[in-house]
């Protein structure tokens, strides 16, 4: 396939501005736990990534999170708050308006998991166009189903790094029957591991996995680049590629999910439709990207020999970048 020089635009697009977060999506969790009719515990569980938090604080219009909390830590990978035996009077916490402040200049999601002491549970989804809900503890318990399924869909097409890697397959096998067997593999692959690790069943630290997903980015800009001297692995074999590399980036979907500490009795369905949804976002990438090179290859009849090689090494470029900071991120959590 003839990569043309407008693709550095569309590469451009991609990677410019957030290199340093390509995936750092994981989404905030605050859980509500009500212990006795009148008493509440509420945890703030917010992902860091090394030493770098956006900064977030969950407020109650009732004004029982302005006091200081029980417990304050920060791991490697969250900072954590605990209001422990809140009160529920004078100020009924049902029909409170919760807000994240600080949320609206952020792309991050908060999972909001409200467990009462009969044992129903409500989840809701806050996100930077929406930052603030009221508390209904009265409310029938209902399986969020669009909100996993659309946090999947936001999650793959702000996953700047995943992204990368979807497109370089795309300029690696072509628009071609071969591209649908090699997606299909990339799904099987991510599929499998994104259900182990978000059941607990798979255990890897969230920054080796990361960087490990940009070094794969980094192996599969080098095929492409070298594609035209001589037929690698890669080259002849993409849907084995593509599923070796999906185990990897199944295991930095889960952080999406197990990281946040969902409720036992939801994770199967949110792992089905969180899967979904990041299927949805990523054919829909798929189109987007085939349709831009179906226009460019009609647009420019001639490119200049530079061009094709233009966009691997831009890849390879921002993948670098990412690996070289997620590894010394990783190895700054293992001292």
């Amino acid at each position: 396939m003839k990569i043309p020089s407008a693709l550095l635009v569309f590469l451009t697009w991609l990677a410019i501005g957030t290199p340093a977060v390509a995936h750092e999506i994981r989404p905030a969790l605050l859980q509500i736990t009500e212990r006795n009719p009148h008493h509440y515990d509420i945890l703030w569980k917010q992902p860091v990534n090394g030493e770098v938090a956006v900064h977030l604080e969950p407020r109650l219009s009732g004004g029982a999170l302005d006091r200081e909390p029980s417990l304050a830590t920060v791991t490697p990978a969250f900072a954590l708050k605990l209001w422990k035996n809140i009160p529920d009077e004078p100020a009924a916490l049902d029909g409170q308006t919760l807000t994240i402040q600080g949320l609206e200049r952020t792309i991050t999601d908060v999972l909001v998991n409200v467990t009462l002491a009969d044992g129903r549970s409500t989840q809701q989804f806050l996100k930077p166009q929406r930052t603030s809900m009221r508390l209904d503890l009265s409310a029938r318990a209902a399986p969020p189903v669009g909100a996993f399924l659309s946090l999947g869909i936001e999650h793959i097409l702000t996953g700047v790094d995943h992204l990368l890697f979807v497109f370089g397959l795309l300029l690696l096998v072509g628009r071609s029957w071969a591209l649908l067997k090699t997606i299909t593999a990339f799904t099987i692959a991510h599929s499998v591991t994104l259900a182990a690790t978000a059941l607990g069943w798979l255990h890897i630290r969230s920054s080796v996995v990361e960087a490990l997903v940009a070094l794969s980015i980094v192996v599969l800009a080098v095929e492409l680049v070298q594609r035209r001297d001589h037929a690698g692995l890669t080259t002849r074999y993409p849907w084995l590629i593509a599923f070796l590399f999906g185990l990897l980036h199944g295991c930095a979907f889960a952080g999406a999910l197990a990281e946040v500490g969902l409720p036992q009795e939801h994770i199967p369905l949110a792992l089905f439709l969180f899967n979904a949804g990041v299927e949805i976002g990523q054919l829909l990438f798929i189109a987007a990207a085939s349709a831009a090179l179906w226009l460019a290859a009609r647009w420019i009849n001639s490119t200049p020999a530079w061009a094709h090689r233009a966009a691997p090494y831009a890849i390879g470029i921002f993948a670098s970048y990412w690996f070289i900071e997620r590894f010394l991120i990783a190895i700054g959590q293992s001292a």
